[in-house]
C-alpha cells in the first residue's frame, strides 16, 4: 500500500459500559475510520454488574486494530494518527496483580449496588466513630458527612469506586492477600487500559486522570491529591493507589499492534470527556449526555462548587500543570439501559427504535410514571435502597403506555437535576445540549423539552465523548494548534449544525405531571435497606 496519503489525526479509544469503540477524527472532528464492538456483561446475582477485564481489554485491541484496517481502506496511512487519547466508564473498579499484571476477580461496573451493606458500615462508621480530619480529632454524624463531602465532592454510596475496592478486599480472598501483601494494584478503567497498551508488567504504568480519580472517594477535590484521611476511614492502602496526572499531557505510548509508537496523551472519564467534546469549558456552560445512564454537567470554572442540593463537585478536566476546572454533576445511573430492559429483559419491544414508535402512538401515558431505580437512586435522591416501580398501572395499560412511561422518566430524572442545579448555582438554564446514543429519538428529546420546560439543543455530530478524549490528546501536542486552555483554537472543530427542541406542552399540565412523579419517587424510596455486616 505504498500510496496511502499521510494525514495528521487523533485516535480516541472510547471505552463504555457495553461497548468499546475507536475513532479517528481529522482537525475538524470529521471521523475518517472508526470500529465498535459489544464486549460481554454478567449479571451473576439481582443487582450485580461485572465485567472481564481481559475481555474489555481484547475489545480495545480489536477495535484499534480494525480500525486502523478501516483507515487504510479509506487511502490514509496508519502512520496519520499522531496521539491517542482515551475516555472510560467511570467509578468501575478493577483488581490486578503486580507481580503478574493479571486480574484478581472481575472489574465491579459503576452501576452495580451489591455493595448497599458496604455503604451501610462507613454511614455507621461515620455516625458512631467518625472521620479522623486530624491526629485524634475525629468529626462524626452530620459534622462527619460533611466533612467527607468537602474533603471528596462525594457522599457515601454504591456508586464510588472505593466502596467496590472495600468489596473486593473483603470478599475475595485473593484481593485481600494481595492488599496486604503491597501485590494490589487498583485502579479505575482507564487506569487498567493504559496499564495494558502501555506493556503491562514491562513497563509498569500505573496512572489515573484527575477527573476519574475525582470519583473514587479518594482524592482531595482541593490538592487533587490522594487524602490520607480518607485512606484511613476507607482502610485502604496507598500502595495499591495509581499516580495522578492532569487530562492533558504526554503518558508514554503504545507498547504493541497497529498503532506501536504512537503517543498516550488524554485521560478523562465519559462524562468529563462529553463536556469538552460538546466544548462547554467555561464556567456556565451545560451538557447532558444520554447513554447507559443519564449524567449532566455543568461547569462552574477554577472554583469548587459544592452541592447544597444531592449533586457532586467534581473535576471537569485539568489541562497539563494549569489549574483545574470543576463541575457540578448530576448522575441518573438508569437512561438507555430502561429501553435496553424493555427489549432484552421484558421482550415488550423488538428494537430500541421501536420504543419511540410505540411511544408516539399513545397521547400520554395514561396515569403511568416508571420510576426506573433497578440499582437505588443516584442525583439528586441518593438512595441507594429506592426499588424500580412502575405505579398507576390499569386495564387500560398497554405497552406503549409503558414505554412513553420509560422516555418519560428519563425527562422527570434531568428535570430534578437542573432544578438542584438551579439552586445551587442560582443559574437558570435556558437550553440543554445533549449527546449520547438515547438522543437518537426524536420523541425523547420531545419529551425531554416539554416535560422539562426548556429547549433541547442535539448537536449533528453527537460523538462528543470520543471527539474530548480526542481533543485533550491533541491539546498535549498541540496538534492544529489546538490549547485547551485556549478555547478560540478550538473554533474550527465540529462546527456542523445543530436542532432545537422546544417546549409545546402547557405550563399547567407539565406541574401537574411533575408533581405525579414526586409521589411515585417518594413511594419507590427506602425499599430495600442496606445493613452494616
Amino acid at each position: 500500500m505504498a500510496n496511502l496519503k499521510q494525514g495528521e489525526f487523533v485516535g480516541s479509544l472510547d471505552c463504555g459500559t457495553t461497548s468499546t469503540r475507536f475513532l479517528v477524527f481529522d482537525k475538524y472532528a470529521n471521523i475518517v475510520a472508526e470500529h465498535q464492538l459489544e464486549y460481554p456483561q454478567y449479571y451473576p446475582e439481582p443487582s450485580w454488574h461485572e465485567q472481564d477485564p481481559d475481555e474489555l481489554m481484547a475489545s480495545c485491541d480489536a477495535c484499534i486494530a480494525e480500525a486502523s484496517k478501516a483507515l487504510e481502506a479509506a487511502g490514509w496511512a496508519k502512520e496519520s494518527i499522531k496521539v491517542i487519547g482515551i475516555t472510560n466508564q467511570r467509578e468501575s473498579a478493577v483488581a490486578w496483580s503486580r507481580k503478574t499484571g493479571k486480574p484478581l476477580c472481575r472489574l465491579i461496573v459503576w452501576d452495580d449496588s451489591r455493595t448497599k451493606n458496604t455503604v451501610a458500615h462507613f454511614e455507621h462508621k461515620l455516625q458512631t466513630v467518625g472521620i479522623e480530619v486530624a491526629p485524634g480529632e475525629f468529626k462524626k454524624e452530620e459534622e462527619g458527612v460533611q466533612a467527607l463531602r468537602k474533603l471528596s465532592g462525594l457522599p457515601i454510596s454504591t456508586y464510588f469506586s472505593a466502596i467496590k475496592l472495600r468489596w473486593m478486599i473483603t470478599h475475595h480472598e485473593n484481593v485481600r492477600k494481595a492488599h496486604e501483601e503491597d501485590d494490589l494494584m487498583f485502579g479505575t478503567v482507564e487506569s487498567w487500559i493504559v496499564y495494558r497498551l502501555a506493556g503491562g508488567t514491562q513497563s509498569n504504568l500505573h496512572i489515573t486522570d484527575v477527573t476519574n480519580a475525582s470519583r473514587t472517594l479518594l482524592m482531595n477535590l482541593s490538592t487533587l491529591e490522594w487524602d490520607p484521611v480518607l485512606l484511613k476511614f476507607f482502610e485502604i492502602k496507598d500502595s495499591v493507589l495509581p499516580k495522578i496526572v492532569s487530562s492533558s499531557e504526554v503518558y508514554g505510548e503504545l507498547a504493541y499492534g497497529p498503532l506501536k509508537g504512537v503517543k498516550i496523551a488524554g485521560l478523562a472519564g465519559d462524562q468529563q470527556a462529553a463536556l469538552v467534546g460538546n466544548k462547554c469549558l467555561k464556567q456556565g456552560e451545560a451538557k447532558c449526555t444520554y447513554g447507559t445512564g443519564a449524567f449532566l454537567l455543568f461547569c462552574t470554572g477554577e472554583e469548587i462548587v459544592s452541592s447544597g442540593h444531592g449533586l457532586l463537585s467534581t473535576v471537569a478536566y485539568r489541562d497539563g500543570n494549569n489549574k483545574p476546572v470543576y463541575a457540578l454533576e448530576g448522575s441518573i445511573s438508569v437512561a438507555g439501559s430502561a429501553i435496553k430492559w424493555l427489549r432484552d429483559s421484558m421482550n415488550l419491544v423488538q428494537s430500541a427504535p421501536e420504543v419511540n414508535t410505540l411511544a408516539e402512538s399513545v397521547p400520554n401515558t395514561g396515569g403511568v410514571y416508571f420510576v426506573t431505580a433497578f440499582s437505588g437512586l443516584l442525583a439528586p435522591y441518593w438512595d441507594p435502597g429506592a426499588a424500580g416501580l412502575l405505579i398507576g398501572l390499569s386495564a387500560y395499560t398497554t405497552p406503549a403506555h409503558i414505554c412513553l412511561a420509560t422516555i418519560e422518566a428519563n425527562a422527570f430524572q434531568t428535570r430534578a437535576i437542573l432544578e438542584s442545579m438551579k439552586l445551587d448555582s442560582n443559574a437558570d438554564l435556558k437550553h440543554l445540549m445533549v449527546d449520547g446514543g438515547m438522543t437518537n429519538g426524536d420523541k425523547v428529546m420531545s419529551v425531554l423539552a416539554d416535560l422539562g420546560g426548556f429547549t433541547v439543543i442535539r448537536p449533528e455530530m453527537r460523538e462528543s465523548t470520543a471527539l474530548g478524549s480526542a481533543l485533550l490528546a491533541g491539546s498535549a501536542v498541540r496538534l492544529h494548534g489546538w490549547d485547551i486552555s485556549k478555547p478560540e483554537t478550538l473554533s474550527e472543530v465540529n462546527t456542523k449544525g445543530s436542532l432545537e427542541f422546544t417546549p409545546s406542552m402547557a405550563e399547567p399540565e407539565r406541574e401537574k405531571r411533575w408533581q405525579g412523579w414526586k409521589r411515585a419517587v417518594e413511594r419507590s424510596k427506602g425499599w430495600e435497606e442496606g445493613v452494616d455486616e
